[in-house]
């Protein structure tokens, strides 16, 4: 086996109901810059922040999987992020709590249900 990296990075895909309105809401309420967009309208786009890259497709080519998605983001600071976005008017779903695990969380929901929960351990 090579000691070579194999798996160096992932995207996931969110399924939308509209691009343009997702897009929106990921730069204007959860900080992310705009990486790629494809038509304008845009018919699918890529946000990234940090190392987290979302790539945002209309339900029109996969309409089951609408608001199905979930991911989970490691933070360094899961009390000033949920600050930064509830600032920034970012719904959010559920407020930082510790848990029995060993992570302190929060999560948010994009306009079609999609989830995103931040996570960061706790120091016993």
């Amino acid at each position: 086996m090579t000691n070579a990296r194999q798996l160096v990075g992932f995207a996931a895909v969110f399924t939308v109901s509209d691009v343009a309105t997702s897009l929106a809401f990921y730069l204007e309420r959860l900080g992310f810059h705009e990486f790629f967009r494809l038509g304008d309208p845009p018919s699918y786009a890529i946000v990234e922040r940090d190392a987290v890259s979302l790539h945002l497709m209309p339900a029109s080519q996969d309409s089951r999987g609408l608001g199905r998605s979930s991911v989970y983001v490691f933070a360094a600071d899961v009390d000033a992020l949920h600050d930064r976005l509830r600032t920034a008017g970012c719904p959010i779903e559920t407020a930082p709590a510790d848990y029995d695990y060993g992570m302190r969380e929060m999560s948010v929901r994009d306009p079609d249900g999609n989830r995103i929960t931040f996570g960061q351990e706790v120091k016993p």
